[in-house]
C-alpha cells in the first residue's frame, strides 16, 4: 500500500529564498510477529509513521517560511510482497528514505544501485551489526542500538552498586540479541552475570505465574538484579513479584532503557508528548521518536544549508556544526564512524523516569554520549 499522507507547504518565502522541494519516503516492511502470552500491548497500526508525520509538521513550521516544501509518502509492504522492488520505486522518486524493516532488508536496500548517493535512515532495527561490520555509508541510524540501551542500563546498575546479576532470556532472535548485548555491557562496566536461564514455558502465565515463576527462579545464584531479555514483551510481565528471591527487575521489563517513553517530561519533552498525542491519540513510542528524529534531521540540515542535495546534506549532518534538539537535555549529533545518532537513553519504569544515561561519573574524551554503544575504537565499521 502506498499513500501520500502529508503534502504541505507554507508559502511565505522571501524574494531571496529559493523554493526547495524535499520529497521523503517511508518504507515499512510488515513482518508477522509470533503469538505472545498477552495481548495487552498490541503494536499501534501507525507506529513510526505517526512520528514521521509529526516530524514533517515540525519541519514545515520553519521550512515553510523559507520556501521549503516537504512531502511524505508512506509505502507499506505486505509479508508476501517484494520489499526490494518497493524500495527501488521509492528511491526513483526521492533520495530520502526512512526504513522500518529487519537488518538484512536494510543492508540489501542500502546496496542497491538506486541507493548510491541516497540518504537512508534506519528507524526500527536495533541490530548492533548495522553499526559495526555490516554498516553502510548511506545508512544512518536514529533508533538506539541494543548496545546503547544495555550500556545505559549497566551505568545505572553500576552507579547503584547493584553489581551481581542474573538473566532470563527468551528464544526469539530479538531476545537473544538483547541478551547478548546485556552480557557484553555487563562485562564492559565490570558487573558480574552469575547465572542465566532460558524461558521455555508455553503455558498460560496469566493463571500459572504465581506457581511456575518462583520454581523457575529458585536455582538462580544470589544476585542484586534480575535481567529480563524479552523484546517481544511476551513473558517478562509475569516475572516481577513472582520471583523466589525479592529482587529488582530490569532489561525488557521493570527498569527499561528506551529511546522514548510517555513518562519523559523534562527538557521540554512534555510539549512534544502533547503534540504527538494530539496527532496520534496515543503516547509516543521509541520507533515514533526515531522516525521523528530522522525527519527532523533532514529538516534541520535543509534549513541550515538551504539545499536538497543529498551529498551536501549528508556532509553537514555528519559534520561538527550539526545539532538536533531532541528534548533530552542536550543536543543530538551523529557519530562519524558508523552513522548512529548520539542520544541520551532514558531509564524508565511504568510510572516515571528513574534516570537518564549517560550518568555522572562515566567520562569520555569526546562526549559522554559516546560511553553508550560502540565507540570508535570498538566499531569495525569502515564504510565511513
Amino acid at each position: 500500500m502506498r499513500k501520500t499522507i502529508i503534502a504541505l507547504a507554507l508559502w511565505g518565502a522571501t524574494a531571496a529564498s529559493a523554493e526547495i522541494d524535499i520529497p521523503i519516503n517511508y518504507l515499512h516492511q510488515i513482518v508477522p510477529q509470533p503469538p505472545t502470552l498477552s495481548n495487552l500491548d498490541p503494536r499501534p497500526e501507525q507506529l513510526g509513521i505517526d512520528g514521521a508525520s509529526l516530524g514533517l509538521a515540525d519541519n514545515l513550521t520553519t521550512g515553510g517560511f523559507l520556501g521549503h516544501k516537504y512531502v511524505l509518502t508512506v509505502t507499506e509492504v505486505a509479508p508476501d510482497d517484494d520489499v526490494i522492488a518497493a524500495a527501488r520505486t521509492a528511491l526513483a522518486s526521492s533520495p530520502y528514505l526512512l526504513i522500518d524493516a529487519p537488518a538484512d532488508t536494510l543492508t540489501t536496500i542500502a546496496d542497491l544501485p538506486e541507493a548510491e548517493g541516497a540518504l537512508l535512515f534506519n528507524t526500527a532495527s536495533a541490530d548492533d551489526a548495522l553499526r559495526d561490520d555490516a554498516c553502510r555509508a548511506n545508512l544512518l541510524h536514529t533508533l538506539p542500538s541494543y548496545a546503547m540501551r544495555t550500556d545505559a542500563l549497566m551505568q545505572a546498575l553500576q552507579k547503584r552498586r547493584w553489581t551481581d546479576l542474573a538473566l532470563i532470556e527468551g528464544t526469539h532472535p530479538t531476545d537473544r540479541a538483547f541478551a547478548a548485548a546485556l552480557t557484553t555491557s555487563a562485562e564492559k562496566f565490570g558487573l558480574t552475570l552469575g547465572s542465566r536461564k532460558e524461558w521455555v514455558f508455553d503455558a498460560d502465565m496469566r493463571r500459572n505465574a504465581a506457581q511456575e515463576v518462583p520454581l523457575f527462579t529458585q536455582d538462580l545464584r544470589d544476585h542484586d538484579v534480575l535481567l529480563i531479555a524479552d523484546e517481544l514483551h511476551d513473558f517478562g510481565r509475569y516475572i516481577p513479584y513472582n520471583t523466589w528471591e525479592p529482587r529488582p527487575i530490569a532489561g525488557s521489563e521493570g527498569l527499561v532503557p528506551v529511546a522514548w517513553s510517555r513518562v519523559v517530561e523534562q527538557w521540554g519533552a512534555a510539549q512534544l508528548q502533547s503534540r504527538f498525542t494530539d496527532l496520534a491519540d496515543r503516547p509516543m513510542q521509541s520507533q515514533d521518536y526515531a522516525a521523528w528524529a530522522a525527519i527532523r534531521t533532514i529538516g534541520e540540515a535543509v534549513t541550515r544549508t538551504n539545499t536538497a542535495d543529498p551529498a551536501t546534506l549528508r556532509d553537514f549532518i555528519l559534520g561538527d556544526d550539526f545539532e538536533l534538539g531532541g528534548f533530552k537535555g542536550r543536543p543530538l549529533s551523529y557519530r562519524t564512524w558508523n552513522g548512529q545518532l548520539r542520544q541520551p537513553i532514558p531509564l524508565v519504569h511504568a510510572s516515571a523516569l528513574a534516570a537518564q544515561a549517560p550518568l555522572d561519573g562515566f567520562l569520555h574524551q569526546r562526549t559522554e554520549l559516546d560511553t553508550l554503544g560502540l565507540d570508535q575504537p570498538e566499531s569495525s565499521c569502515t564504510a565511513f
